[in-house]
């Protein structure tokens, strides 16, 4: 039985997050609300404080990756994950899960592991273009031309046991089905101080949820997908395709601070895994990171 101090620090925790959520949302509108950066760091401290927050202590993994300047924005800037009404997967580590059994999060407004225990989960990749990073980065095989110099770009890969538009819908088949799914949230910090921030969705990359999206998820049309970071991600249930800016039914959340992180640098040099869809680091963008293609 849960003691009345746990049950009131949770209750506490979560109301904090709630407002500090909606304060983003309203920022993402255009909204001027005063101190919403200061309340996203509040929320983000009073997590840690409280022993609940899973990636605090990640930190030390990612400076020993990145670097301290490049691991502690890592860190910083990994976003609210808001699931759709309905939703039930949430990203897992594929190296302990790769089955809805252990990939599944049955209830709660405030989701931090699955029902088999594991931590939700992130993977991270870096193509730092500025300055005297770049000959390092290029020569890592990645593109730094043009646009791209001068730029760092940070990107959140999130795995999923399965794809699934219609799971959970009684639709003979499974429709829209396929083992394995890998999503991503990119920032782009530019070198005037602005950032901003695109999600994978489908065939292509979105930042508004609109109806005007379609061509681009069909991949008939590409555009770059980027808006004014909101530091929020809403995954879409069934299927995960992502976006930055979005009003719709939330069903539950994971704080960032709460999504323990995970180089995926090292990971890939090793390989050895194998996946129904194209993992991150045979895509386009782990090399590009302007693509805008997701495979």
């Amino acid at each position: 039985m849960r003691s009345e101090r746990g049950q009131g620090t949770v209750e506490w925790v979560g109301l904090v997050l709630l407002v500090s959520v909606a304060m983003l949302g309203l920022v993402a509108a255009g909204a001027r609300v005063p101190g919403a950066p200061l309340a996203r760091a509040l929320a983000d401290r009073i997590l840690c404080a409280a022993s609940l927050a899973d990636g605090c202590g990640d930190e030390p993994a990612l400076i020993a990756a990145y670097g301290t300047d490049v691991g502690r924005l890592v860190r910083r800037f990994m976003p609210v994950l808001a699931f759709e009404d309905g939703s039930r997967a949430v990203p897992v580590d594929f190296r302990r899960c790769r089955s809805s059994e252990c990939g599944d999060a049955s209830g709660g407004v405030l989701v931090h592991q699955t029902d088999a225990g594991l931590p939700v989960t992130a993977f991270v990749h870096v193509v730092d273009c500025r300055g005297a990073a770049i000959e390092q980065t290029e020569a890592e095989g990645a593109d730094c031309s043009g646009e791209r110099a001068g730029r760092l770009y940070l990107q959140f890969w999130t795995y999923y046991v399965d794809s699934a538009t219609l799971r959970g819908v009684p639709v003979a088949g499974k429709k829209g089905y396929h083992r394995d799914d890998w999503e991503s949230v990119q920032f782009r910090l530019n070198p005037d101080g602005s950032v901003e921030e695109r999600a994978s969705s489908h065939h292509g990359y979105n930042y508004k949820r609109n109806s005007g999206n379609w061509a681009s998820d069909a991949g008939l049309v590409s555009h770059d997908g980027w808006g004014e970071a909101t530091h929020l991600l809403l995954v879409s249930g069934g299927s995960h395709a992502g976006n930055a800016f979005a009003f719709t039914e939330v069903e539950r959340f994971t704080p960032g601070s709460r999504v323990h992180l995970v180089p995926l640098e090292p990971i890939a040099a090793t390989g050895g895994y194998e996946f129904a869809v194209s993992a991150p680091w045979l895509k386009k963008v782990w090399l590009d990171p302007e693509s805008r293609e997701t495979d």
